[in-house]
């Protein structure tokens, strides 16, 4: 079954009618930034579906052709014998590029509701203007409301700001669309969870589901770059039990080249819901560093996991310090900093005493 998500935008007329006041998921809800998805760029959807099979509700970034997302829907059937449904908004953006939105799910598991709209964008702040859509989980009736988002990268992180901050305002906003479910805003926000910016959404009791580790595929094998893909959620309103990173490449058995260039640049992310359980294939051994979540999550910054991003936050240490970093790792103590050209012993005390690293 496939539904059309072009909804004109504009003055959205809602009726919420989930079943309890307190929506509690059992699901388990992935974000992909899939680069270009529907270009005739080579990418295997054999490969997308072996990895996007091992969760239930899917937000898509970077789709480029509904009609991939179809295909894509077909060869995630084909491969587990169930039944899946997608929808795909119109397409956003400002210039000549343009890219649109989709949610995919397996029918079994989640159906969608209703109020699928691109937002109105009252200030007219984003580049891509997010798309959200109500689903409830089938075995349980709870409703979750999601918000997919594409942040714009820009020349800067000034390019950034605007609409990051503006997330908070659009976590306002589906309280009173969508007044009976719990929030996710999930996708590629081109910025680190740890960045000043996100203070507006924090404010409001949301907090990011991942803190450790890097999603972005870097050029050297094995490595990954920036913390940019997340989901945002307030967890008086969500039971969110676990988030984490999947390192498709070494599931698919493939090298960060290949992985590239035939299926993303960008690792996929999960958060689990209740006593959801994702199913990726190696999943256990292969994921990421894995967030427990039970509350509020640290934002410590880790040396051998953090993003250059991240790590420019330390004292003394600009862009090429944080790839010297990253480049030295492992790192026993930040007093081993010193090893760095620029660290000297009061600089790694510096950095130490300033309370941002990762205890141990």
């Amino acid at each position: 079954m496939r539904y059309q998500g072009r909804l004109t935008v504009g003055i959205v007329l809602y009726c919420a009618w989930a079943l309890f006041n307190h929506a509690a998921a059992d699901v388990t809800v992935g974000s992909w930034n899939l680069k270009h998805l529907g270009w005739n760029n080579g990418k295997r959807l054999d490969a997308v579906a072996d990895v996007a099979k091992g969760a239930d509700l899917w937000t898509l970034e970077e789709v480029m052709d509904e009609n991939a997302v179809t295909e894509l829907e077909h060869e995630l059937e084909r491969q587990t014998g169930e039944k899946w449904s997608s929808m795909t908004s119109h397409t956003v953006g400002r210039s000549s590029y343009r890219e649109s939105y989709a949610y995919l799910w397996r029918d079994s598991a989640v159906e969608y509701t209703q109020g699928a709209v691109v937002y109105l964008d009252p200030g007219d702040l984003f580049a891509r203007e997010p798309y959200l859509a109500e689903f409830r989980d089938k075995e349980t009736g709870d409703t979750i409301a999601m918000a997919a988002v594409h942040i714009v990268y820009g020349d800067s992180r000034a390019d950034r700001t605007p609409e990051i901050r503006e997330l908070a305002s659009i976590w306002e906003w589906m309280r009173e669309v969508y007044p009976d479910s719990a929030r996710v805003i999930a996708g590629d926000f081109n910025l680190a969870p740890s960045d000043p910016a996100w203070q507006p959404l924090r404010d409001t009791g949301a907090q990011p589901a991942i803190t450790r580790g890097a999603t972005t595929l870097s050029e050297t094998d094995g490595q990954y770059a920036n913390l940019y893909d997340n989901f945002w959620y307030d967890p008086a309103e969500l039971d969110a039990t676990s988030a984490d990173i999947v390192r498709f490449p070494e599931i698919l058995g493939i090298d960060h080249a290949t992985a590239r260039d035939i299926v993303s640049d960008h690792a996929p992310i999960y958060l689990t819901t209740d006593n959801a359980r994702a199913k990726f294939a190696g999943a256990d051994e292969l994921a990421g560093e894995g967030d427990q979540l039970s509350g509020a999550t640290s934002a410590c910054i880790d040396l051998d996991t953090a993003s250059a991003d991240d790590l420019d936050r330390l004292p003394d240490v600009g862009p090429a310090r944080a790839q010297d970093i990253i480049d030295g790792r492992p790192w026993s103590s930040v007093d081993d900093l010193t090893r760095i050209d620029g660290i000297g012993t009061s600089r790694a005390r510096e950095i130490a005493e300033s309370g941002l690293v990762c205890a141990g």
